[in-house]
């Protein structure tokens, strides 16, 4: 890719941002980061995920000794009746989230952040998903295909939940954890392109 000899990495061990990335024509190494997510006392949801995404960036950016580097990070949330869904902790909430996602639609949150070691910029972008009415029998179904563990909301757009997704309204990147537009607006103030653009 055409990065002017930055070093990109992605401070994420989500196989869906990777995946994304490189569709995007990015070239880009994998960093791990530790980063509690944890809501503060009365942070709404745009503010939580934008600090997420914002944080995760900028220890990525701390733990490397690379001087021209540009890091990626990016935390999704869903929002449904102003409750902050995350990642299912076990079958029982997993089936709690499904339960409550059904026959309703919701707000899927993706911040993304991109820091180098002199700026840091970081955007929110918010699309709406209407799921269908979800039987017990489907949920405990589903769970037990093992893609529920590790989504937040408990379910994966990209997957077999895309059987459970009336109407998408927004990006449909954005859902799975990485929105297109908004990143590779963000790399470009980072002058960093895809290499499929001269």
């Amino acid at each position: 890719m055409r990065s002017n000899n930055k070093q990109v990495f992605l401070a994420s061990s989500s196989p869906r941002r990777a995946e994304i990335l490189t569709q995007m024509g990015i070239f880009f190494r994998i960093i791990s980061v530790s980063v509690p997510e944890i809501a503060s006392e009365n942070e709404i949801c745009d503010e939580y995920v934008y600090r997420l995404a914002r944080e995760k960036a900028q220890v990525g950016v701390k733990s490397r000794s690379e001087e021209d580097l540009v890091v990626i990070g990016a935390d999704t949330v869903i929002l449904l009746d102003n409750q902050i869904l995350e990642k299912p902790i076990n079958e029982q909430d997993a089936f709690n989230m499904l339960a409550s996602l059904s026959n309703k639609t919701h707000l899927v949150k993706t911040a993304v952040s991109v820091c180098s070691r002199i700026k840091c910029e970081t955007v929110v972008q918010t699309s709406q998903v209407t799921m269908a009415d979800l039987s017990s029998s489907e949920i405990s179904a589903y769970w037990q295909s093992g893609e529920p563990c590790g989504k937040a909301g408990g379910y994966a757009v990209q997957g077999k939940g895309a059987m459970f997704i009336k109407h998408i309204e927004g990006s449909y990147s954005g859902i799975m954890g990485l929105p297109i537009y908004e990143t590779a607006r963000l790399l470009n103030e980072f002058e960093v392109r895809s290499n499929f653009i001269n």
